[in-house]
C-alpha cells in the first residue's frame, strides 16, 4: 500500500504513542494517556474492522467469579492473591461504570448464580467452602457474597439448589465499545482499522512498527492485543477461544441474570429476550488455543444440546446467530502488566476477565510510561 504525503503527515508522523488493540484495554490506555499528556499525538492499530479478540465478542458478564472458580483459585493461590484478583476486578468494574455510566452501558445487577451437575462432587466441596470463601471476601463486600438458592428457573438435569451471588451484573459490551470509542474519537486520539502489526523493532529513541500496510515509527509501542499477544512473541499467554451463540427473542422468557455451569466452563445470560450462550472450550482445549474466529460443531452441538436438555428443556427455540471472540490465559490468573524493553511495553493476559479489570489494566498499562 503506498500512502500519500498527506495520509503519512497527518497520521504517521511524530507519533508519541502507538497502542496495539483498540479493545477495552488499549481504548482506557489511550485515554489514560491522553489525559496525563494532553498535547501527545496518540494513534491506536487495531487489526479488525471492529476490535477483533473479545471486547465486542464476549458475554458482557459484569462478574469477578464464581463459587467454584475461587475455590479452584484456592488450590493454586494463597488466600491474599486471590483476595487481591478478586479486588481487582471488583475494582475495575466500578472504574467502567464511573468511567461510561450504568445507563451508557445498560448496566443491570441482576445477581449471578452457579449450577451444578447432578453427578458432580463440586457442589459439596463448593458447600463445604461457601462460609471460608465468604469470610474471605468480606472485606471488600462488607456482605456475605454467596448464598444458596432453589432452582426456580425450572433447568433439568441439574441439583435443586445453586449457588447465588448478589454482587454480579451484567452489561451490553457493545454499547460500552461505542462509547469508548467515542470518547477517544473526541479527545483527538487517532484509530487505524484493518491494520496488523507483524513486527517491530527498537532504536534507542524509537521503535519501528511494520504493519500489513505500511512502517512507521513512534516513540513508544503499548501493545493490549490480549489474546492475540502470542502473535507478538510475548510469553507466557495463550489464546483461548471462546464459542458463542444466542437464541432468537423467546416469549415470555423467565430467564433473568448470568449463570455459569459445569466449573465456569459454560456460561449464558438474558439478552433481548433471548439466551446468549457460550463456553465449551473444556472439551477440546488444545483446538479452542487458537485465534481463529471461528466455530466448531464439536462445541456448538454440545452448546445447543444443553439448551435443550438443561436451560430451555420445555421452550422452544431457534439459533439466531453464532460466532467466536479470543481470550489471552496462562498458568497464573494475574495480568501482565509490564515493560518489555526501552519503548515497549504490555498490558495482556485478562483471563477472560476484560470486562472486570480492562478499565484498570489499560489505565496500568498507560502509568508505565515515566
Amino acid at each position: 500500500m503506498t500512502l500519500s504525503y498527506w495520509e503519512i503527515k497527518s497520521w504517521l508522523t511524530n507519533v508519541d504513542y502507538t497502542i496495539v488493540g483498540s479493545g477495552i484495554v488499549g481504548l482506557n490506555c489511550a485515554l489514560q494517556l491522553k489525559k496525563r499528556f494532553p498535547k501527545a499525538n496518540i494513534l491506536i492499530l487495531e487489526k479488525g474492522t471492529l476490535p477483533q479478540g473479545a471486547s465486542t465478542k464476549n458475554a458482557g458478564f459484569a462478574c469477578f467469579g464464581s463459587l467454584s472458580e475461587i475455590v479452584a483459585d484456592l488450590k493454586t493461590h494463597t488466600e491474599q492473591e486471590v483476595l487481591d484478583l478478586v479486588q481487582k476486578r471488583v475494582k475495575g468494574l466500578q472504574k467502567l461504570r464511573d468511567n461510561l455510566g450504568d445507563k451508557t452501558i445498560d448496566y443491570q445487577q441482576l445477581g449471578g448464580y452457579e449450577l451444578f451437575n447432578t453427578n458432580s462432587d463440586l457442589f459439596e466441596t463448593c458447600l463445604h467452602q461457601k462460609t471460608l470463601v465468604n469470610n474471605l471476601l468480606k472485606p471488600v463486600f462488607e456482605d456475605n457474597v454467596f448464598s444458596l438458592k432453589e432452582n426456580r428457573f425450572g433447568f433439568k438435569n441439574i441439583k435443586n439448589q445453586y449457588c447465588f451471588n448478589q454482587f454480579e451484573g451484567q452489561i451490553d459490551t457493545g454499547r460500552m465499545m461505542e462509547a469508548l470509542l467515542k470518547k477517544a474519537l473526541l479527545k483527538g486520539i487517532k484509530i487505524l482499522n484493518n491494520v496488523s502489526v507483524s513486527s517491530f523493532s527498537e532504536d534507542a529513541n524509537a521503535v519501528k512498527v511494520e504493519t500489513n500496510q505500511f512502517s512507521f515509527s513512534t516513540s513508544k509501542l503499548l501493545i493490549a492485543t490480549n489474546g492475540f499477544a502470542s502473535v507478538l512473541n510475548i510469553p507466557k499467554v495463550k489464546p483461548a477461544r471462546a464459542q458463542v451463540l444466542i437464541t432468537k427473542p423467546i416469549k415470555n422468557l423467565h430467564i433473568k441474570g448470568t449463570f455459569h455451569l459445569d466449573e465456569g466452563y459454560y456460561y449464558f445470560r438474558n439478552i433481548d429476550n433471548r439466551i446468549l450462550f457460550g463456553g465449551g472450550r473444556n472439551l477440546d482445549f488444545k483446538g479452542e488455543e487458537t485465534t481463529e474466529l471461528s466455530q466448531t460443531d464439536l462445541i456448538q452441538n454440545k452448546l445447543e444440546a444443553l439448551l435443550k436438555t438443561t436451560i430451555l428443556p420445555n421452550t422452544p427455540f431457534q439459533i439466531e446467530h453464532r460466532w467466536s471472540g479470543i481470550m489471552g490465559v496462562g498458568t497464573q490468573k494475574k495480568p501482565i502488566v509490564k515493560q518489555l524493553s526501552n519503548n515497549v511495553f504490555c498490558g495482556v493476559r485478562l483471563g477472560g476477565m476484560g470486562v472486570a479489570i480492562g478499565s484498570l489494566i489499560g489505565e496500568e498499562l498507560a502509568n508505565l510510561i515515566a
